[in-house]
């Protein structure tokens, strides 16, 4: 299953030969252009039920519409990258060029993963997140996107959301209560968020998530909003090595996070749920081909 124009067309461009390479391995291969996410979803729904193996091409949006579609299933999974950032990929060691990724399918070594279910009827692969800069994932047009790549979302962020927004949190983790505002929160099963190694250290396949949150003040004046946009880049850019008594870092396998109705999640760069979320952790719930030299 792959979508025609995600990863500005460059696997659509590569069908034939991805098409050819698959039929000399498997004994039956049907090819499916999928439409839009939500079809990308019921395709996976359905496949689930009549395969023996889904190989997927897209983003970390389109992997997360497939993760909806198989939900706790026990389905063999195969995955072509083919997005603008691929922080799943990234966090696995998948190679994000079609060749790369199909050798790996074709060896055919299976990795059983971690997945985030969140308000019991969701699923993430990677990141649960609200808060500063999130909704640039999934309000960049695709044909933006498609032109200029991972700067879209600078794009959009430089449009829409400079002005971070301050929300309450109450977070419990373990019998461990934190209550804070904060302008981001981040709740990780994976190393990559935005290209970039903001949990380097993590597994998805260690049966354990780790929640990151920035601090700010419930009315920030200048500097405390300067300090939230400094804490962000060392975030990012150095995993958080300064300003620690800005962030928070939480690990577990259960975050309850308490927040206001109209805050926004972000499930692997598709829009979610609004407000209050539990996010639990199935170990080991998916099966999905990975570099055997990868470290999990």
């Amino acid at each position: 299953m792959y979508h025609p124009t995600s990863g500005r067309g460059k696997v659509a461009k590569k069908i034939v030969y991805i098409e050819r390479t698959l039929r000399a391995h498997f004994d039956h291969v049907d090819i499916i252009a999928t439409e839009s996410g939500e079809d990308m979803t019921e395709h996976a729904r359905a496949g689930a039920q009549r395969y023996d193996v889904i190989l997927f091409s897209g983003g970390d949006g389109t992997f997360n519409r497939v993760l909806q579609g198989i939900g706790e299933r026990d389905v063999q999974l195969g995955y072509i990258p083919g997005g603008t950032t691929n922080d799943v990929a990234r966090s696995l060691g998948i190679p994000r060029n079609v060749k790369g990724a199909l050798k790996v399918i074709l060896k055919g070594h299976e990795a059983r993963l971690d997945v985030m279910r969140l308000n019991g009827g969701r699923y993430a692969m990677y990141i649960a997140a609200a808060g500063a800069f999130t909704r640039a994932t999934y309000t960049a047009k695709p044909s933006s996107k498609k032109r200029f790549g991972i700067l879209a979302y600078a794009f959009e962020v430089i449009r829409r959301e400079l002005k971070l927004k301050v929300f309450p949190l109450k977070v419990t983790c373990a019998g461990q209560v934190l209550e804070t505002h904060s302008v981001l929160i981040m709740a990780m099963n994976g190393c990559s968020v935005a290209g970039m190694k903001v949990n380097a250290h993590a597994s998805m396949a260690d049966g354990q998530m780790e929640l990151a949150l920035i601090r700010q003040n419930e009315r920030p004046g200048f500097f405390a909003r300067m300090g939230a946009y400094v804490t962000l880049v060392a975030l990012f850019l150095f995993r958080g090595r300064v300003r620690k008594k800005h962030l928070a870092f939480l690990r577990g396998d259960r975050f309850v996070i308490g927040t206001a109705e109209d805050i926004v999640w972000d499930l692997d760069g598709e829009e979610g749920m609004r407000g209050d979320l539990e996010v639990e952790l199935l170990p080991k719930r998916m099966r999905l081909f990975v570099p055997q030299t990868k470290k999990l």
